[in-house]
C-alpha cells in the first residue's frame, strides 16, 4: 500500500459490516479514496485519530457499496441509445440507490448497435475527469449469441449464433471492456465461445437458453461460469428432466444470478437459490430497464416498447413477457434481508463481494477492508439508505 498522508483522512463511524461480520462499534478510516483501516473503534492506530469525522452514529451500519452486473439503465435512460450525459444520468441515479460499481448491460441488437454502446461506453470510461457517479468497470454483453425460443424481452429479429470473430473484434478494439457475455450454450459455437471467453478473463454465463441439464453440465465442463436472472428465460427444473435451472442449482462451478423482486422470482424460489448458492456463488442484481425510478406507463427496452405498471414492466404486444424490471439494489437488499431472512453478511456477498468477485475484482472492491476503495453506504435500522461514498468522496445528490 502506498504511504498514508496522516494529515488527510476521513473517519466512519458506526457498525461496521466486514467480510467477518459486523463490528459493534467499528470505524473506517478513509484516505486517498482508499481504506487504510476497517476495525474496532477502540483499536484505531493513534496515526489517524486527527482525521475529520465524517460519520459519527453508533446505530448506523456501514457497508460495502454494490456491484451491479446486470442493468439496461434507469431514469428515462437506456445504455443501448445513450451518450456522455446519458450515462451520467444512469449512474447518478443507480448510485444515489447504493450502486457504486455497475456493467452496462446491451440488449440482444445489431453488431453495429452494440458497436455503438462499447464506443460509447470506452469513451465514457476515458474521459478526463473521470466517471462522478457510479463506475462502469465494463460492459455485460446479454444476447446476441441466444435461443430463438427464449427471446424474453429481447428483439428475435437480432438473434444469432455464438460469433468468435466479433468477439475478437471487439476485445482487440476495447481489451478488457467487456467482462460478461450472456449466450445460449446449446446452439452452435457456443462451447468454442465459453472456452474463449474463459481464456480472456470473461464471464460465460447461460441466459435465454433452450439447453438442457446434460447441455448446461457440458458447458460448464467447457468453462461456463455463471447464469442470468435465474429461473427466467431458461428450461425449469422437473423432477426427471432437471433442465438449465436444475443444472444451475446443482452444479457449484456455475454462479446464480438473482432478481429479489418478488417479481421475477416467488420468494420460496429464492429462498431455495440462497440456501443451494452458498458458496459465493449468488449474485443480487437489478436487470433494472429505463423506467426504473420513474412512474407507471410506455417506455422501451432496447428498440422493444414495454408497458409499466404497478412498477412491474412488461412488452407491450407480449404482456405475459417480463421485461427487465424496475429494481434498485438498495430495494433487492432489504428484500434479501427483511423477506427471504439472509443475514446483513449474507446479503452483503450477494450484493458487493460475489459481484466483484465475478469481475476479478474482489481485491480492490466489494468489502469494507483495508487497502480496497472507499466504496461505502450508510443505513439506518430499517436498512434505508443514509449515505453514499464512491472512492471515499461523499455523493452529494439526494438518498433514496
Amino acid at each position: 500500500m502506498a504511504e498514508i498522508n496522516h494529515t488527510a483522512g476521513e473517519l466512519f463511524y458506526g457498525k461496521v459490516l466486514t467480510p467477518a461480520g459486523v463490528i459493534e462499534k467499528g470505524v473506517l478510516a478513509v484516505s486517498e479514496g482508499l481504506i487504510q483501516y476497517a476495525g474496532e473503534a477502540a483499536w484505531l492506530p493513534i496515526a489517524y485519530a486527527g482525521w475529520r469525522t465524517a460519520t459519527q452514529e453508533p446505530e448506523g451500519l456501514l457497508i460495502p457499496g454494490f456491484v451491479d452486473v446486470h442493468v439496461h439503465g434507469g431514469a428515462g435512460h437506456d445504455f443501448m441509445y445513450s451518450d456522455e450525459a446519458a450515462l451520467d444520468t444512469i449512474t447518478q441515479f443507480h448510485a444515489s440507490h447504493g450502486t457504486t460499481s455497475m456493467l452496462a448491460t446491451t440488449m440482444t441488437a445489431a453488431k453495429a448497435e452494440i458497436d455503438q454502446v462499447l464506443s460509447e461506453v470506452n469513451a465514457y470510461r476515458a474521459r478526463e475527469g473521470g466517471m462522478p457517479y457510479a463506475r462502469l468497470v465494463g460492459v455485460h454483453l446479454e444476447g446476441p449469441f441466444i435461443s430463438v425460443r427464449w427471446p424474453g424481452a429481447q428483439n428475435p429479429e437480432h438473434i444469432v449464433p455464438a460469433n468468435l470473430t466479433w468477439l475478437e473484434e471487439w476485445e482487440a478494439r476495447y481489451p478488457g471492456m467487456i467482462r460478461q457475455v450472456t449466450l445460449a450454450p446449446e446452439r452452435e459455437v457456443a462451447l468454442e465461445a465459453i472456452q474463449w471467453l474463459r481464456q480472456h478473463g470473461i464471464t460465460a454465463a447461460l441466459g435465454h437458453t433452450d439447453a438442457s441439464f446434460e447441455q448446461v453440465i457440458a458447458a460448464a465442463d467447457a468453462g461456463l461460469n455463471q447464469a442470468v436472472h435465474m429461473f427466467n428465460a431458461m428450461t425449469p427444473l422437473h423432477h426427471r428432466k432437471p433442465g438449465a435451472a436444475g443444472a444451475v442449482l446443482f452444479d457449484p462451478r456455475i454462479r446464480a444470478e438473482v432478481i429479489a423482486d418478488g417479481i421475477h422470482v416467488h420468494p420460496a424460489a429464492i429462498s431455495i437459490i440462497t440456501r443451494l448458492k452458498n458458496n459465493n456463488n449468488l449474485l443480487l442484481i437489478t436487470d433494472a430497464m429505463s423506467a426504473t425510478g420513474l412512474r407507471d406507463g410506455e417506455y422501451a427496452i432496447g428498440d422493444l416498447p414495454v408497458i409499466v405498471k404497478d412498477g412491474i414492466a412488461t412488452l407491450k404486444e407480449h404482456p405475459e413477457a417480463l421485461a427487465g424490471s424496475t429494481l434498485t439494489m438498495i430495494r433487492g437488499f432489504r428484500y434479501l434481508v427483511q423477506e427471504i431472512g439472509l443475514s446483513l453478511l449474507e446479503a452483503s456477498l450477494a450484493a458487493s463481494y460475489n459481484p466483484a468477485l465475478s469481475l476479478g475484482m474482489q481485491r480492490s472492491i466489494g468489502s469494507l477492508e483495508a487497502g480496497k476503495r472507499g466504496d461505502i453506504l450508510q443505513l439506518d435500522n430499517d436498512l434505508n439508505l443514509r449515505g453514499v461514498w464512491i472512492g471515499g468522496r461523499k455523493l452529494e445528490d439526494e438518498i433514496q
